[in-house]
């Protein structure tokens, strides 16, 4: 067994973020070539966000060119999971179905929102939770403490896989 930490672990949410995209994990693994959240080759988070304030596709831009980006618009990200244990040959398998049952260690994520003065939307990047108990139970927590505290929850369609005009008429509407 290895344990595998979260690659982006040592992110600091910026304190004026007013929206908070919730993913689940990102693993510091050799072969994830991922600079920064969402910055893996299949996943299209980089052309929904931009797109959506009608700027320019960051998709295959530098970290610096997407925080810059997300300083702009006040918005930062977080993942549930921090840490995971997995056998030596699942390491490069970071499906949620995979991972749901061998999270070590989750993140603190409402205590990270609670320091969260101007927030005021919530997404999390996955609408759907078959085979994946835990992370659920984890993000409805979160959910009901975003309805108790007037912050605005939104299941979004993952920005993985693919990129469609449907998919990005539901990111653009969240903003």
């Amino acid at each position: 067994m290895i344990r595998i930490k979260h690659k982006f672990i040592d992110h600091q949410i910026d304190p004026n973020t007013e929206t908070l995209i919730i993913g689940t994990f990102n693993p510091d693994i050799e072969g994830n070539k991922a600079e920064f959240f969402y910055g893996r080759s299949k996943n299209y988070l980089w052309t929904l966000l931009p797109t959506a304030f009608e700027e320019s596709n960051l998709k295959g831009k530098t970290k610096t060119e997407k925080i810059a980006f997300i300083k702009k618009h006040k918005i930062d990200f977080i993942d549930l999971i921090s840490e995971i244990e997995v056998q030596d040959d699942e390491k490069l398998n970071y499906t949620d179905t995979l991972i749901d049952g061998k999270v070590t260690e989750w993140t603190e994520v409402i205590e990270e929102i609670s320091k969260l003065q101007h927030l005021n939307r919530i997404g999390f990047t996955r609408r759907t939770f078959s085979g994946i108990p835990n992370i659920k139970q984890q993000i409805e927590e979160v959910k009901k403490y975003a309805d108790q505290n007037g912050i605005l929850f939104q299941f979004l369609t993952t920005p993985a896989r693919f990129y469609n005009q449907q998919k990005q008429e539901e990111w653009s509407l969240f903003f």
